[in-house]
C-alpha cells in the first residue's frame, strides 16, 4: 500500500533518514520541511496521506498544534514522532499517536503501515508497541 507521506521533522539528518526508509517501502515522500508554516503549504498544495511530525519544529514546539490541525481540519492522519513523547502523554485529538526517538526502520515501517490501515478503515487487530497510541 504506497501512500503520499509529509514528513515534519527540523533535524536535517533524521529527516533524510526518514525519507530514505520510507522510500525504501514504497512510500511517495511529498516533502520534508521543519516548520508549521512549511507543512500548512505543503498540505494546501498537495495531497497527504500521513504526517510524520516532529514537536519541536524550527520555529519552536509547534509540532503539537499543527499535529491536531492537520488531523481534525485537514483530513491527514497524523503519527507524532518525538525525543520527548511526555509532552502528548494526554494524547492529540485527530490523531493517531507517537512513536518515541530514537527509534529503528521497522519500527516506522509498523507504525506507518498501522496508521495507513487505519485510514483505509481495514481491521487492525494490534498497535505496534513501539507506537503508544491515543484514545
Amino acid at each position: 500500500m504506497t501512500a503520499r507521506i509529509l514528513i515534519i521533522e527540523d533535524e536535517a539528518l533524521v529527516a533524510m533518514e526518514l525519507r530514505f526508509v520510507l522510500e525504501d517501502l514504497g512510500h511517495d515522500v511529498v516533502a520534508t520541511v521543519a516548520d508549521a508554516r512549511s507543512a500548512r503549504e505543503v498540505v494546501q498544495e498537495t495531497d497527504v496521506d500521513l504526517a510524520l511530525v516532529d514537536i519541536h519544529l524550527s520555529d519552536g514546539p509547534t509540532g503539537v498544534a499543527l499535529g491536531r490541525e492537520l488531523g481534525q481540519d485537514l483530513g491527514v492522519s497524523v503519527l507524532f514522532m518525538t525525543a520527548n513523547p511526555g509532552m502528548v502523554r494526554g494524547g492529540v485529538a485527530g490523531t493517531i499517536g507517537v512513536l518515541s526517538k530514537p527509534t529503528d526502520e521497522a519500527a516506522v515501517q509498523k507504525a506507518v503501515d498501522y496508521a495507513l490501515r487505519r485510514r483505509q478503515g481495514q481491521p487492525v487487530l494490534y498497535a505496534p508497541p513501539e507506537l503508544q497510541l491515543f484514545g
